[in-house]
């Protein structure tokens, strides 16, 4: 059984924690461009709407069936005792101060997928510690006592499976309505790059460092003999 309700978490659990990833990634809208989000159809509403009545309903059948145990009368030690009665104060306190939180998210965002999901994995810890008292009150508990709290925790059970499979749909929805974002924004993209853009020409305005003139180097003077002077000897 604690398998089965395993496989069944990862079943649901992980498409939508991709989904909603996805979605976190990837909601990028074009400058100046406002989201605007789809009305809710008449058949989504009616189904949600039904489906958290039906979850109140069994909520408060459930909190006053957990007041209706007498733990105290129970023949086990007193350890067994006090185990069990933490357990039900733990789903008393979330069947009176949690879920009705959480329930009234949903109702005001009735295809939200985060709220969806809270809820289902508030059923889904919920129904893991009733089951627990349900448990405990089959062993040590009266037989009236054991069959209330077991019609209340299948109860449970079939409002989290009612969940798993509304929030499942709406994760195909999402997905749709994820890949059009993602067409949306490609579209975009390409529109906003034009067809023939122009060659970048690109101008170079250095100048270009001036030679420097060879200064001209002076010849030697030339040297002549000196003419010979009268009463000079002559050269031999």
């Amino acid at each position: 059984m604690p398998r089965m309700n395993a496989i069944l978490r990862f079943r649901y659990v992980a498409p939508v924690a991709v989904v909603l990833t996805s979605l976190a990634t990837a909601q990028i809208e074009p400058a100046g461009q406002q989201t605007i989000t789809p009305p809710v159809s008449y058949a989504s509403l009616s189904q949600v709407s039904s489906l958290l009545a039906t979850l109140e309903q069994q909520s408060q059948a459930a909190q006053l069936d957990l007041a209706k145990l007498r733990i105290d009368r129970w023949k086990t030690d007193s350890n067994n005792k006090k185990q069990t009665q933490s357990n039900v104060e733990s789903v008393s306190r979330n069947l009176h101060d949690a879920l009705p939180g959480i329930i009234g998210e949903v109702r005001a965002a009735p295809e939200s997928l985060v709220s969806t999901f809270k809820l289902y994995r508030n059923l889904d810890a919920l129904y893991d510690v009733f089951g627990s008292v349900v448990e405990s009150t089959g062993a040590f508990g009266s037989k009236d006592e054991f069959q209330l709290l077991a019609n209340d925790l299948a109860s449970i059970e079939g409002s989290r499976r009612s969940f798993a499979d509304r929030m499942e749909t709406l994760a195909g929805s999402k997905e749709v309505e994820l890949t059009k974002l993602r067409s949306q924004i490609h579209t975009a993209q390409q529109a906003s790059v034009p067809s023939g853009s122009p060659k970048k020409v690109v101008v170079d305005d250095t100048e270009a460092p001036k030679k420097s003139a060879k200064k001209a180097v002076p010849k030697p003077p030339l040297v002549t003999a000196p003419k010979p002077t009268a009463g000079s000897p002559k050269a031999q």
